[in-house]
Order: structure tokens, then sequence, then C-alpha cells
């Protein structure tokens, strides 16, 4: 059966028949920051919860978070001085309405993060310790661990989830997503790899799924990202026929420590908390370069930074520049920073008594399915939250230390929304069709470097109409080649050409968007347009695929999301 587009594109990956089914009320994909609230307030309400994780359950992107978390808990701060920072940093993009929904529920958000058991560093009058990073005015961000903000709220909320005693199916790829005969949600199908209470191809059947799949920086060559981060809620999404937007909006942070030329895959972070401590971004020379580039120098947003290296680096034919922290000292380095630290030495870097050699990667999409305040997209009974979802929160830039701090808001916002719809009709999910025009053929593992080198080479930091046809003609090519008649034969239903046809998929949709916007803007940066066009830019790209894998793109008509379509047709 291929649904109408208006319920989406009736493609689905090759894989087998499910050969096992769970039942919920909700599904929840993912278990980081967004995932886990979710499904820890979900449950609190009463709705059965079944969490579905790529890896283990603390293994999610959250671990992997250094920095903090941002929200105004300090003397003096205020949510309305959150937002300004936010709306500076987002470039004329951001959706105010969401960002203030992000700052005033941030606060208390934050609060009740603590009380789930999550324990942040204190200064020695016992109050939250708070940092700055850059684009932000004030210090703001809480920490935990020095440097291992994300891995302390990972582990306080699987404890959590440990101890209400939700069920949970680990290593689990998710596949596809479930429709009934109307188009509505009725849960997904989902992979498990290697042997456990589940294994191989299974079915989770659930009127409300909840996207909470992380990034996909691993469609690049050298990424923050770990190597579950592909993209796979996206693909997903876009094969049920919801809508995705800003994905030209790649956030490459500044200072990624650089491993050589032909580094690729996961790099280590150096996080921007660094630099709010006071280091210093150099040349080989020495020279500060940041001062006088911006107000905040080192501090400015990640965008500003990240081109500031770039220009740095062309003008002097370096391949990366420095992060100077030898003033900070043994025990500081020690104590505030020791992930770092330790990451540094394994790679034979001192940060204590030599600068520390950086250069941008790839490390956050600002951009993904498009949703409305309360977590929902455009399909119905299909929510999405943190980094996978388009909320308008960060615009065309995110400000440091958002994201932990937008997945938990929306996360909560999501669990209040499916609440309020109890009871959930069970649903009957569509039976699977085996028709060629339905299943959509699979790229073969062999592919994916090619895929992250295109995407780098094109697509990076550093795009222009040329690049990104270019990485468009090549992309196109591998698209096509799947169902080229005279291919030699069809790449084998397995986690490595599923998550190879996932990451060429969002190639595809981010490469179309960025050709689309003719302008410089945030971390979108157009070589031959390198303005910022206010005139006719103030606008989001959304992307669909159509039924027939090509794809279909249009723009809002200002920086305000326009309402997800059939909202009464949820379950």
């Amino acid at each position: 059966m291929t649904l109408s587009p208006a319920y989406g594109t009736g493609i689905r990956l090759a894989a087998p028949a499910p050969g096992w089914a769970l039942t919920a009320d909700v599904v929840v994909v993912g278990s980081g920051v967004a995932g886990l609230t979710t499904a820890l307030r979900c449950a609190a309400a009463g709705l059965t919860t079944v969490v579905v994780t790529k890896a283990r359950l603390d293994d999610g992107s959250t671990r992997w978070a250094q920095g903090g978390i941002a929200a105004a808990i300090g003397e003096g701060d205020t949510p309305e001085q959150h937002l300004e920072d936010t709306l500076v940093a987002g470039a004329g993009l951001c959706d105010e309405e969401a960002v203030r929904a992000l700052v005033t529920e941030g606060p208390d958000a934050v609060r009740r993060l603590i009380a789930t058991g999550a324990r942040f560093d204190t200064s020695a009058t016992g109050e939250i310790a708070l940092t700055r990073e850059g684009g932000h005015h004030r210090s703001r961000i809480a920490h935990a661990g020095g440097d291992a903000t994300g891995a302390e709220i990972s582990r306080a909320l699987v404890e959590a989830v440990r101890a209400a005693g939700l069920t949970t199916v680990e290593n689990a790829l998710v596949l596809d997503l479930l429709t009934d005969s109307d188009g509505r949600t009725a849960g997904v199908t989902l992979h498990v790899m290697g042997e456990g209470q589940h294994d191989g191809v299974g079915a989770v059947h659930a009127p409300a799924v909840v996207l909470a799949t992380g990034g996909m920086g691993q469609v690049f060559a050298a990424t923050t990202n770990p190597a579950v981060s592909t993209g796979d809620g996206v693909a997903l999404a876009l094969r049920a026929g919801a809508e995705v937007s800003d994905l030209e909006f790649v956030q490459f942070h500044p200072t990624v420590l650089f491993l050589g030329p032909d580094s690729e895959g996961q790099q280590p972070l150096v996080s921007e908390a660094v630099r709010g401590e006071g280091a210093h971004l150099v040349d080989a020379s020495g020279t500060r370069f940041m001062l006088g580039a911006h107000e905040l120098a080192e501090l400015a947003p990640r965008d500003i930074v990240a081109k500031a290296i770039m220009r740095r680096m062309r003008g002097q034919g370096a391949d990366h520049m420095y992060l100077d922290a030898r003033h900070f000292g043994a025990e500081m380095w020690e104590h505030r920073f020791p992930t770092i630290l330790a990451a540094c030495r394994a790679h034979g870097i001192d940060p204590v008594t030599e600068p520390i050699p950086v250069s941008p990667a790839a490390h956050y999409a600002s951009g993904g399915v498009r949703t409305d305040l309360r977590g929902r997209t455009t399909v119905p009974g299909l929510w999405a939250c943190g980094e996978v979802a388009c909320t308008g929160v960060h615009g065309a830039n995110r400000l440091a230390s958002n994201s932990l701090l937008e997945g938990l808001v929306f996360a909560e916002r999501i669990a209040d929304d499916i609440a309020s719809l109890a009871p959930l009709t069970a649903p009957r999910p569509v039976p699977l069709t085996t028709s060629s025009d339905s299943v959509l053929p699979l790229i073969a593992p062999e592919a994916r470097s090619r895929i992250q080198r295109t995407m780098s080479q094109g697509a990076g930091v550093l795009r222009s109409a040329a690049s990104l046809r270019e990485a468009a003609d090549t992309l196109g090519a591998l698209d096509r080649s799947a169902t080229a008649v005279d291919r030699e034969k069809d790449a084998e239903p397995g986690v490595d050409s599923w998550e190879t046809t996932n990451l060429l998929c969002v190639a595809r949709v981010l490469t179309a968007a960025a050709l689309h916007r003719e302008e410089t803007r945030g971390c979108h940066w157009r070589e031959d347009h390198p303005d910022r066009d206010d005139t006719t830019g103030r606008h989001h790209v959304v992307v669909r695929l159509a039924p027939d894998r090509s794809l279909l793109v249009t723009r809002t008509e200002s920086t305000t999301f326009p309402p997800t379509a059939m909202r009464e047709s949820q379950p």
C-alpha cells in the first residue's frame, strides 16, 4: 500500500518482516536528555511507555556534552537577558515564541532535573556554580564534574528510568514509522543488534511516537558526534512524510582537537567553557586574532568564531589554529577540565605546557524535523524533541549550552501534550507490503566514506553554489545507483546499509537546503553570497521527500513557523 502524500511517502527501508512485537501507549526513540525526560514524564502520567535506544541506555549523545546547561538561575540574570542572547546568536531566524518558552520554563525545568538526581558543581557557598560561554553576556551555564555535565545528566536520568521500571529496548536501530489506514502513527519497526530478550527486526505498536534520536554529525568526515549519530530520526521522519526545516544550519564547533588533516570520525571536543574561563585563540605566532573581531572576542557566538578561525587558516595557509590556556595552571586543568585534559594528553598534547591545536568540525544540527511548540510534527501521532527536532529555538545558529535545555523543556511539553490526549486509542497498523515500489533499495556500506567526504568538501564550513552542486550531483548519482536496472546486486539489509542509506537521505536534503539559501547567515556560510540578506533571507527552508524520492523544497513566509498540519488528527 502506498499512502497518500498528505500522510507519507509510502517508502520504507528494505528489511525483514518484524518477528516480535511490543505494545505501548508511547514509544520514545532515544535515550538522551530529551528522550529520557519525555519517557519519565509520560510514565508518571500513567502512560505505558517503552524506550528504544540505538546503543546502551547510558550511551546517548547527551553524555558527550561537556560545557553545561544554560538557564537564567544566577543572581541578576533574567529570562529576558537569556532570550536576547539567544535571538542574537540565532542571526534573525529564531522563532521568538519558541525561545520565550525555552528561557521562561528553563529555570524550573533545571530545578526538576536536580530533583531527579542530577548533581551540578557548586560554589564555596553551596550555590550552583555558573560559568560563561560564547554568546552569553552573563554567567548562566551550570556544569557538573567540571567538564562532564552530559555524563552526569545521563547518569541521573538513566537511574531514574531504571528505578521507575520502564521497559527499555537497547542496541536497537529504529527503521520506519508504522501507520494505520488513516495515516496516523501506529508505532515503529526496529532492529535489535545482538542477543537479548528481543533480537532481529521487531515492532513496537503505539499511537504516540517521540523521536529523540539525536543528531546527524556522521554525515561529515570529521565530527564531534558519536558513531551512532547517523540521522536515523530525520530520515525516518522524511520517509513518513514529515517536513524538515533549517537543515542547512549545521554548527561547526570552532575548537575541536586537531588530529591531522586526514583524521576522520569522532573528534575530541575542546569545550567552549575553556574559552569561558579565559583561554585565548592564537595563531602559530601567538597572536590573538579574535581581539577586535567581535566585542566578546573569544566568547563571540560559535559561527563567528568558526569563521574567524577559517579565515585565519586560509590567510596563513594553515590547517589549524591554537587554543592557549597554559595560564590556567595544572590544578585548574585537573579540577575544572579533567575530561579535556585527559583527551589531549591521550593524543600527546599537554594543555598545561603547550597550546592546543584546534580546528572547526561538525558539531550540532540546528535544524531537523519541524515541530510546533508542543513538539508535534506534521505527521499525526509523531512528536520530535532534542537535536532531531527543529523547534525554531536555535534559528541560524545555536547559542552555547541551549541544546540540553531545549531537550529538557520541550520533552516536558511533549509529555504533557501526549498525556492531555489520554486515553490513547490502540492503533491498527497497516500490514507491511513487499511491493518494490514502496521498499527503498539500500545503499552499500562502502559508500559511507564517500558520502562523508563529499559533504565535508562540498557542504562543510565553506560552501558555494559550485561546491554544493558538485556534492548534490555525487549524492544523486549514489541514490540512483541503488535503483539502476544494471546494478550488480542490492545491498543486504543490515545496520551498516541502513545507516548508510539514512546518511545519504539526510545529506541530499541538507545539500538541497544549503543550495536554496543564497546568503550567509549564522552557521551557513556561502562564499558566493558572503552577506546576510534580511530582505529575502528571513525565512525557513522546508523540505519533504516525495514518493518518487525527489525533494520538495519550499520556504516559510517569515521566521515564525506555520502550525503543524492535522492537529485535530492526533491520537
